[in-house]
């Protein structure tokens, strides 16, 4: 029976990045998916920004394809000006989930990551070496074993049941229709009209003649069975809300579900660890769940390899549940929040009259603009009062290096190695000995975070872990946290 180092299940986008990340620090990791190919389906047309400086900062933007980033931002469908603010919020919009996880596949695929699909995990045991992982597969019935296994197997987790993680939460109160079309040209709605009675209906053009309805109705059941859902229905609730008939085009893909949302209560629980919906089920909305999970898949995935490989410095691996659980929480709220000045009836109208005179004003549209483009995030790496303490490092700024060759921060980060930037070689002695964790650059800013800024230490994730001016720690206990110490490896399983 073979052993890996980590079995992540499920191939949608979050798992197969988390698959990625730890394939860059050298990991043995398989993905498990039950389906026996990619779905295809679409559940997010995009994501926010943070996300997008994500696969950014790996190089995986370009392939992608042709997106559009939005110029608009929005909370609960209250408008707000992006072009206002310091920094650039605006997101990925139009982009099906379907062509991500494509891109992502192709990545894996380079990076020689097997993805073994038609293969549906049905049991987790705990064994000397991990844990070991039964599933049912093309050719029956098998196991492995892994020293971790991550679950990124959506909402309905199994491998969060398994490990018997309990994930309280909120019931659904009212459900959704969505479908992809052809064949018919609906009004667009790109953002949503809102109707009498709590409904709104939305129609989002994709091109070539594609279009993207939803419908969110009172009427419709709070839990619809999506796996029952039939076009009839559909077209039949468009034509009652709307007026509008569809009745003759070709549905492509359909879907139902309610607006549940749920926690799960550990991010992790010895060797089992989960991510995306599995840890956090957030009601559907602007692609936050998707938006979400990839940024749990960059804030485990250096942290899991690091304590794979016998490098990570004592609770490294906790921190990925201090961290991302919070985000996770927060979330939930102000989807719930958004969703409901999104949804209400005009009882709510003077709510989104406040709410659009506040977001008129800069400061009140930067704390909104970062909930939902993920640039807010701030993590407690230590004492200090730098601006940029616990922020994601702008991946656009640029530094000239000694050579004279000019490189952006994003740039620097494409192996997933922690970086550490210096306008004075001297200053990065105390990092000799950690060039398998941590890469070293020297130069001069070509724009400037900060004219008084020395040394910045960044982690693999992108996020501001040291600054010199700013930080009250010394670069040596920074790295001892984040980093641990040169060839010193600890045991897998800590």
């Amino acid at each position: 029976m073979k052993t890996n180092d980590v079995i992540v299940v499920g191939a949608g986008p979050v798992g197969l990045m988390l698959a990625g990340e730890l394939r860059l620090h050298g990991v043995d990791v398989i993905v498990y998916d039950r389906l026996p190919a990619p779905s295809g389906e679409s559940r997010a047309l995009g994501f926010n920004r943070r996300a997008a400086e994500t696969l950014g900062q790996r190089g995986l933007l370009p392939r992608l394809g042709e997106f559009r980033w939005g110029p608009m931002g929005h909370f609960g469908g209250v408008r707000f000006d992006l072009g206002m603010l310091d920094e650039d919020h605006s997101g990925v919009l139009g982009l099906s989930q379907a062509r991500t996880e494509e891109a992502l596949s192709g990545w894996l695929a380079g990076l020689g990551v097997p993805v073994r699909r038609g293969h549906e995990v049905t049991a987790l045991r705990e064994t000397p070496e991990g844990v070991a992982v039964s599933f049912a597969g093309p050719d029956g019935p098998g196991e492995e074993t892994a020293a971790y296994v991550v679950g990124c197997d959506g909402a309905g987790s199994t491998v969060r049941a398994l490990a018997g993680i309990p994930a309280p939460g909120w019931e659904a109160t009212r459900g959704m229709y969505t479908a992809e079309i052809t064949g018919v040209a609906p009004r667009p709605r790109p953002i949503g009209e809102r109707l009498p009675g709590g409904s709104m209906v939305v129609c989002t053009p994709l091109g070539g003649g594609r279009f993207r309805i939803v419908i969110h109705d009172p009427a419709l059941p709070a839990r619809p069975d999506p796996d029952s859902l039939t076009f009839d229905q559909v077209a039949a609730a468009w034509r009652r809300l709307t007026g509008e008939s569809i009745d003759r085009a070709e549905p492509h893909w359909l879907w139902a579900c309610g607006n549940s949302a749920a926690l799960a209560e550990e991010y992790r629980r010895g060797r089992v660890l989960l991510a995306g919906d599995a840890a956090h089920e957030i009601p559907p909305l602007a692609a936050w769940g998707l938006s979400a999970g990839l940024q749990d898949a960059a804030n485990l995935g250096w942290k899991l390899a690091a304590t794979v490989k016998g490098w990570a410095p004592e609770g490294l691996l906790d921190t990925y549940h201090a961290e991302r659980h919070p985000v996770g929480r927060e979330l939930i709220r102000n989807a719930r929040a958004a969703a409901k000045i999104y949804l209400g009836e005009a009882a709510m109208d003077p709510v989104r009259e406040v709410m659009g005179e506040l977001l008129a004003h800069k400061t009140a549209a930067e704390r909104v603009a970062g909930i939902v483009s993920g640039l807010g995030i701030r993590y407690d790496v230590g004492k200090g009062d730098h601006p940029l303490l616990g922020l994601r490092m702008p991946p656009h700024h640029e530094l000239t290096l000694t050579d004279g060759t000019r490189t952006r921060v994003a740039d620097l980060l494409h192996t997933g190695h922690g970086l550490l930037i210096t306008t004075d070689p001297a200053l990065a002695h105390p990092a000799h000995g950690l060039t398998d964790r941590l890469h070293t650059v020297t130069g001069t800013w070509t724009t400037d975070p900060d004219p008084a800024l020395h040394a910045v230490l960044v982690r693999p994730d992108g996020y501001v872990a040291w600054t010199s001016p700013g930080t009250t720690d010394d670069l040596t206990t920074a790295l001892d946290r984040w980093f641990g110490t040169a060839n010193a490896p600890q045991p897998a399983g800590r």
